[in-house]
C-alpha cells in the first residue's frame, strides 16, 4: 500500500493555515528525572475543538468535489471526531450529520451541535454507532468521513509531527497516543522522511490495545472487548491504511494501565494547570509508568482534553488513590471520652486531611472497654501515609 508523503503532508499544512492552531509545547520539568532529559509535553489538548481531529477532519473534506460536498458528510465518533468534522464542516459549508453512541459525554454532545452538526444518538458500542453512520451514507448520499483509516486524515494529523519537529529540533523520541492508528502514522510519515533517526513510539491502554496482537499478527486483529477509562483511543481493530503506516514507520507500541492513566491526568491537571482526557494523557502515563525507556529529549503528545467534569472528578479521585494520596484505615483505641479527639489532634499535626471519619464501640471483634474508629484520610502521598501510620501506633493506637 502506498504510504502518505512528505509532500502530501506539508500540502496539508499549507492548506491548515489560518484554520488550526500551531500548538504550544511544555516543558515537563517534574517528569526529567524519570528520564535522564528534557521532556516536553505537545498540547493538541489545546487545538481548535479541544483535539487534533479538525487537522485530519478539514484536510479530508477539503479534498471532496463540489459535488460530494453537496451531499453533505456523515461521521460517527465518540467526541473528538465528531466536533473536528462538524467545525470542518461549518467552515466550509458542507452539511454534517453526526452519530454518537448513547452514553457519550453530555459536554461533547453539546459542542458538536455547537459547531453545527445534527447528531443522532444510536447504539450502546461505538461499532453499533459506525454501522448507523455507514448505512445514512449509504441511504443518503453524504460522504463517510473515516476517524483515522484515509489518506487525507493521516495527512492532516501529520503536521503535528512538522511541528513538533521545528519546536524541539533535537527530540529523539516522540509519543502518540494510538487508538486508530491516524495520528501516530501521520506523524511517523512526516518525522521519518526528515528525521529517520526519530524513535516514534504509540501508546495504548493496555484494556483497548489492538496494535500489539495485529503487529505480531502481519494484519489488523480485532479485540473482543475493549474496556478503558481512555475512550477516545478505545479502537477495537486498526484500519488497513492506518495499519500499514504504523507497521512501516512505528518503532514501537506500549501499553499503559487505568492506574497510571489516571495519575497521567492528575498529573497534567496539577503541575502543568491542563485539561486533558486519560486518551490525551496516554503518552504521560507511559512515561510515568516505562521511566528510563525513552531517550530524551522526549516529546508527548497530548491528544485531547475533551473531558465529562463527572468523568474528571473519577478520575482526579482515582488517581489520588492509585498516587497514594489517600489513606483508609481501621484504629482500635479505649473506649472513653477524649479518644477520638486524641486520634484526630494526632492526624491533624501531621498534615493529613479528614475526609471521613466512623466511630463504632459495638463489634464481635471488641474487647470490653474498646472502640473501633475508621478513618479515611488525603496525604501527600505514599510516605506520608507511612508516616501517619507508624505515629498513631507510636502514639498508643492499635492500626487494625
Amino acid at each position: 500500500m502506498e504510504l502518505v508523503t512528505l509532500e502530501r503532508i506539508q500540502a496539508a499544512r499549507e492548506l491548515l493555515k489560518g484554520v488550526t492552531r500551531v500548538t504550544p509545547m511544555e516543558h515537563a520539568r517534574d517528569l526529567r528525572r524519570l528520564h535522564g532529559g528534557p521532556v516536553h509535553l505537545k498540547c493538541e489538548n489545546l487545538q481548535r475543538t479541544g483535539s487534533f481531529k479538525i487537522r485530519g477532519a478539514y484536510t479530508r473534506i477539503h479534498g471532496l468535489t463540489v459535488a460530494e460536498r453537496e451531499r453533505g458528510v456523515v461521521a460517527a465518533s465518540a467526541g473528538n471526531h465528531a466536533q473536528g468534522v462538524a467545525l470542518a464542516s461549518s467552515l466550509l459549508g458542507a452539511k454534517s450529520t453526526v452519530f454518537m453512541p448513547l452514553r457519550a459525554p453530555l459536554p461533547k454532545l453539546a459542542a458538536t451541535r455547537g459547531y453545527g452538526a445534527d447528531v443522532h444518538l444510536h447504539g450502546a458500542l461505538l461499532e453499533e454507532t459506525l454501522r448507523a453512520a455507514i448505512e445514512f451514507g449509504e441511504r443518503t448520499g453524504a460522504v463517510f468521513i473515516h476517524p483515522f483509516d484515509h489518506p487525507d486524515v493521516i495527512a492532516g494529523q501529520g503536521t503535528v509531527g512538522l511541528e513538533i519537529l521545528e519546536q524541539v529540533p533535537g527530540v529523539k523520541t516522540i509519543l502518540v497516543a494510538t487508538g486508530g492508528g491516524g495520528l501516530v502514522g501521520g506523524v511517523a510519515s512526516a518525522v521519518k522522511a526528515l528525521r529517520p533517526d526519530v524513535r516514534v513510539v504509540g501508546v495504548q491502554a493496555e484494556e483497548a490495545a489492538a496494535y500489539p496482537p495485529s503487529l505480531a499478527a502481519g494484519a489488523p486483529v480485532r479485540l473482543s472487548t475493549t474496556s478503558t477509562m481512555a475512550d477516545g483511543i478505545a479502537v477495537g481493530e486498526p484500519g488497513l491504511v492506518s495499519f500499514a503506516h504504523v507497521e512501516s514507520l512505528v518503532d514501537d507500541v506500549v501499553t499503559v494501565s487505568e492506574q497510571f492513566l489516571s495519575r497521567a491526568v492528575l498529573l497534567c491537571l496539577e503541575r502543568r494547570k491542563l485539561v486533558v482526557e486519560p486518551a490525551g494523557a496516554a503518552t504521560v502515563a507511559a512515561l510515568l509508568q516505562h521511566p528510563g525507556e525513552f531517550e530524551p529529549p522526549v516529546v508527548a503528545i497530548l491528544s485531547g482534553g475533551n473531558v465529562d467534569p463527572v468523568l474528571l472528578l473519577q478520575i482526579i479521585q482515582h488517581g489520588m488513590t492509585a498516587g497514594g494520596r489517600y489513606l483508609h484505615l481501621r484504629l482500635r483505641v479505649p473506649d472513653r471520652p477524649g479518644s477520638l479527639v486524641g486520634v484526630l489532634s494526632c492526624v491533624s499535626e501531621l498534615g493529613a486531611n479528614v475526609l471521613d471519619v466512623e466511630h463504632s464501640r459495638i463489634s464481635g471483634s471488641l474487647d470490653l472497654g474498646e472502640a473501633d474508629v475508621v478513618l479515611s484520610l488525603e496525604t501527600r502521598g505514599p510516605e506520608h501515609c507511612k508516616e501517619v501510620e507508624v505515629a498513631l501506633t507510636n502514639a498508643g493506637y492499635t492500626v487494625v
